[in-house]
């Protein structure tokens, strides 16, 4: 049997501890414990849904990695590359590539009868993921994407819809300048979306690849370049090192160079600032750390203080030190335990009620979302639950060597 376990229990189960000084000691030690691993809890999972909730917004205007011309990607012009059936196949033979989509894009005003409004066109063919898009579209549908044929639709934000008083439906100017001349389109509009991302909503329109590439002047093989999405995000170095291999510096049939760069260079503050919010919870994680284990701390010294006479009994009958100190560790975690318990229910339940209810809300001018992401990660939870268990035992260990000072005749003398 083993004889510090069947005592720590013996403790956990005293009714005659209700009437102690050691029953406030517990409770709030177990308070300690559950706030702070709620905290916790809801911190990691807020983060985790904010990074992923605005990487997803910028994936899904960009990709992962991006081929297209040297001068288009390192520059403000916009300039073809080929991207015919064979340089398609190669790219999506990259390790850890799962799609592969062409775009192109020409910049073009639209005009109503009292405004009008420089925008993006990005004209899209038939295989691009509309997953993201259909997502965030708030009225109407997206327009048909296609390379061989011109559908004369377009997709505009919330943000040029309010500017320009425009609806789905509605018919408007477009005009495009290029070559000394000026270019007109007269597009229906389909749908409007809305990403909350000021810098992609206030300029970016959605056409079909064909409608640009005639605009641009192009062959029919030719685009501004190509999306890559990966299976995996973490794996994006080793997949855009691949693809800087394959087609760094290379030249098309048309002369053009191919290059290659990721969604972190084409973005870098808002990835920055993501990257700070790791800092946060690091920080977080620390005092919440803290301050379960300093009420641990507090209440089992408590609780060691109070057992002064049974630990002299204890030695008295010939208890080892060790046996006495671990008997008080097992107490500390059923304590612990029952506080980590109450702290899950607690941190999983707000987190649960925010994913189901929304009912935090945030400006979407000033975050990218119009309430707080979270996200229920279950391999961080049991992180943060096995490291305040381990941290908390650990940092008790120290005082529990306080038996090691309690003499048998002193303990027992008042008793």
């Amino acid at each position: 049997m083993n004889l510090p376990l069947f005592l720590a229990r013996r403790l956990r189960s005293d009714e005659a501890d209700r009437r102690k000084a050691s029953r406030p000691a517990i409770r709030i030690s177990i308070a300690g414990v559950a706030l702070g691993l709620a905290v916790m809890i809801v911190s990691v999972c807020v983060v985790l849904g904010f990074k992923h909730t605005i990487r997803d917004k910028v994936l899904g205007f960009g990709s992962h990695i991006v081929v297209g011309d040297m001068q288009s990607l390192f520059s403000d012009g916009s300039y073809p590359v080929c991207m015919g059936d064979s340089m398609l196949s190669e790219l999506r033979s990259i390790q850890g590539v799962s799609h592969v989509q062409r775009y192109a894009v020409k910049q073009g005003i639209l005009k109503t009868d009292s405004d009008f409004l420089g925008v993006n066109f990005k004209g899209l063919a038939q295989e691009y993921d509309t997953t993201f898009l259909s997502s965030c579209m708030v009225e109407g549908r997206l327009p048909r994407f296609s390379d061989t044929e011109s559908s004369n639709e377009i997709a505009i934000s919330s943000f040029i819809a309010d500017k320009l008083h425009l609806t789905t439906g509605t018919r408007v100017f477009t005009y495009f300048m290029g070559n000394n001349n000026v270019r007109t389109r007269r597009f229906t509009i389909t749908g409007i979306y809305r990403t909350n991302m000021r810098r992609f909503d206030e300029g970016t329109c959605f056409t079909d690849l064909h409608t640009i590439v005639r605009l641009n002047g192009w062959e029919s093989d030719q685009a501004s370049g190509a999306e890559l999405t990966l299976t995996d995000f973490s794996q994006l170095d080793a997949s855009d090192f691949e693809t800087s291999l394959l087609v760094d510096r290379r030249l098309d049939k048309y002369g053009a160079t191919y290059a290659s760069t990721t969604i972190l260079q084409l973005y870098p503050s808002v990835f920055a600032w993501l990257d700070l919010l790791d800092i946060d919870v690091w920080i977080i994680l620390g005092l919440m750390v803290a301050v379960a284990v300093f009420t641990m701390v507090s209440g089992l010294l408590i609780i060691i203080i109070e057992r002064t006479s049974m630990i002299g009994t204890l030695k008295a009958m010939g208890a080892r030190n060790s046996t006495i100190r671990h008997t008080f560790l097992w107490f500390a975690v059923f304590i612990i335990g029952k506080g980590m318990l109450i702290g899950n229910l607690l941190g999983i339940g707000l987190v649960a009620l925010q994913h189901f209810t929304r009912m935090v809300k945030l400006d979407p001018e000033t975050y990218y979302v119009d309430s707080v992401p979270v996200e229920l990660n279950i391999p961080y939870i049991l992180l943060i639950n096995i490291g305040t268990l381990l941290i908390s035992v650990l940092m008790l260990v120290g005082p529990s060597f306080l038996v090691s000072h309690i003499q048998p005749a002193k303990s027992m003398k008042y008793e």
